[in-house]
C-alpha cells in the first residue's frame, strides 16, 4: 500500500481539504509538513500522540517532519474543545514545559537524512512581531464573520470567550504561513478539533502569497474506547509520556489491559506494525481472546517506543513476577514501582509486628482466627515467600529498603506495610 492507503486502512485519516489534490502532491514529490503542540503541561499525555505518530508515518515514506512547538501559541490559548477560558501560565513556565516537550518529541523522528525532522518554537517568529504588524500584515487578511464561522468560536459566543482566544486561531494561521514560506511546507495535520484552525492557515497562506500557493490540511479522528469512555485516562489520571508521571510498568499496564473491542483498532492507529501482522493478530483475539496476544503485541511496541528496550524489559519482568506472585527476581525500586497502588497499612515505631497482629490490624484478615487459619494453611506470603509460621516477626530481614513489605493473601490480594 501507498501511505493514503495505509493512513485510510489504519482509519486515521478524518478529514482532507483536497483529497485529490493531496495524492497528486505526494506521488509527485517529498513534502514538508508539520503538526504542533501547545506546551499547556511539562508532559504530553497519550492522547496527543496520534498526529505525532502520523507524522513519523511520513517520515517513513520519505517526508519532511516539521515539529512545532508552541512558546507562543501556549502563552494564548487555544479555545479548541474548551467550554472556558484557559488559566494562563507564566512565560517562565511556557517555556520550561517546551523544553520538556522538544525532548519528549526529539525521540519519535529520524534525525538524519534529507528528510530529518526540523524542531520549531513558534515564539522564534511570533515573538518578534509587534501589535501594528499583527493587525496591519495578518489581521487584514482573516474577516471577523470567516472566524465567527468556525465552530470553535461559535460555540463559545454564549459562555464567553476573551479577545485573546478569539485571536488564536490566526496565530496558528501565522505559523502556517511561516512555515509554508521558510521550509516549502505544505501540510498541516493535527487532531479533528483542528480543523478550523488549519483552514485559517491556508487562508492566509492563499492572501499572503502568489496566485500558485497550494497547501493542505488533514485531520486525525478523536480516539476513543469502545465503551464511550475517554481514551488515555485511568483511576489515576492521564496516561504521560514522562516516566517520572506514568513509569514505564504503568505504561506498560496500560496498553495490556486494552479490551478487545478496542485492541485491533489501537494497534492501527499507534504502531507501525504492517497489516498481516495486524490481521494476524485481529484472528488471534477472535480465536484465542485468553492468550491476549494482540494487547501483549500492543504493549511491547508503545512501551518500546516511548521508553525504549530497557524500560520494556523492566515492565514485562515486574509484570510477569506479579502473575506469577514470585518476587525474587525484582529489585525493591521494582517491588515498589509494581505495588505503588495496592491497599496500604502503616506500622508506628514501636507497634507490634508479630504476622499474625498485622494481618488483622492491616486488615488483611477478618479476625485473629482467621488470620492464623491463613497462615498455617499456607495463604500467607512475605515478598513472595510462603509462611506458615505463627510466631513470625516483619523483622529487618523482610523489610525492603528499611521502609516496606509486601504482603500477599491468596493468590492475587497484595498489601503494601510500611514503617514509620
Amino acid at each position: 500500500m501507498d501511505l493514503l492507503q495505509d493512513l485510510q486502512w489504519r482509519g486515521i485519516i478524518y478529514q482532507q481539504t483536497d483529497e485529490a489534490g493531496m495524492k497528486e502532491l505526494l506521488e509527485k514529490e517529498s513534502v514538508s509538513l508539520y503538526c504542533g503542540a501547545d506546551p499547556t503541561a511539562d508532559s504530553l499525555h497519550i492522547g496527543h500522540l496520534l498526529p505525532f505518530l502520523t507524522m513519523k508515518r511520513f517520515q517513513e515514506h520519505g517526508h519532511r517532519p516539521v515539529v512545532l512547538v508552541g512558546g507562543a501559541t501556549g502563552q494564548i490559548g487555544d479555545p479548541s474543545g474548551k467550554k472556558e477560558e484557559r488559566q494562563l501560565q507564566t512565560r517562565e513556565q511556557v517555556e520550561y514545559n517546551v523544553e520538556a516537550i522538544k525532548k519528549q518529541l526529539e525521540k519519535l523522528y529520524t534525525a538524519e537524512g534529507d528528510n530529518k525532522a526540523i524542531m520549531v518554537n513558534n515564539m522564534d517568529w511570533i515573538g518578534q512581531i509587534d501589535m501594528i504588524t499583527f493587525l496591519r500584515d495578518y489581521g487584514k487578511h482573516i474577516g471577523v464573520n470567516y472566524m465567527l464561522a468556525k465552530d470553535t468560536i461559535s460555540s463559545r459566543l454564549e459562555t464567553g470567550i476573551s479577545y485573546t482566544e478569539f485571536t488564536y486561531t490566526i496565530l496558528q494561521a501565522m505559523d502556517f504561513n511561516h512555515l509554508y514560506k521558510e521550509f516549502n511546507c505544505k501540510l498541516q495535520i493535527g487532531g479533528s478539533d483542528q480543523w478550523g484552525n488549519i483552514t485559517t492557515g491556508l487562508e492566509m497562506i492563499r492572501k499572503m502569497n502568489d496566485e500558485d500557493a497550494k497547501a493542505f490540511g488533514m485531520t486525525i479522528p478523536l480516539v476513543t474506547k469502545a465503551d464511550g469512555t475517554k481514551f488515555g485516562k485511568t483511576e489515576g489520571g492521564a496516561v504521560w509520556l514522562d516516566a517520572k508521571k506514568t513509569s514505564p510498568y504503568e505504561f506498560y499496564q496500560f496498553w495490556i489491559n486494552t479490551t478487545d473491542a478496542d485492541v485491533i483498532k489501537y494497534l492501527k492507529f499507534f504502531t507501525f506494525l504492517d497489516k498481516d501482522t495486524i490481521e494476524g493478530l485481529e484472528k488471534a483475539v477472535q480465536e484465542e481472546p485468553h492468550l491476549r496476544a494482540a494487547q501483549k503485541a500492543l504493549a511491547e511496541e508503545m512501551t518500546k517506543m516511548i521508553h525504549g528496550e530497557d524500560a520494556l524489559d523492566q515492565a514485562k519482568r515486574i509484570t510477569a513476577a506479579l502473575f506469577s506472585g514470585d518476587l525474587k527476581s525484582l529489585s525493591s525500586s521494582e517491588i515498589r514501582e509494581g505495588f505503588k497502588d495496592v491497599p496500604t497499612h502503616k506500622v508506628e515505631e514501636g507497634q507490634s509486628v508479630n504476622l499474625v497482629e498485622v494481618l488483622v490490624d492491616a486488615k488483611i484478615s477478618s479476625s485473629k482466627r482467621q488470620a492464623r487459619e491463613d497462615v498455617t494453611n499456607g495463604a500467607v506470603y512475605i515478598n513472595g515467600e510462603r509462611v506458615q509460621d505463627l510466631g513470625f516477626d516483619l523483622d529487618d530481614s523482610v523489610r525492603l529498603d528499611n521502609e516496606f513489605t509486601i504482603i500477599r493473601r491468596g493468590k492475587k490480594k497484595y498489601f503494601m506495610i510500611q514503617y514509620a
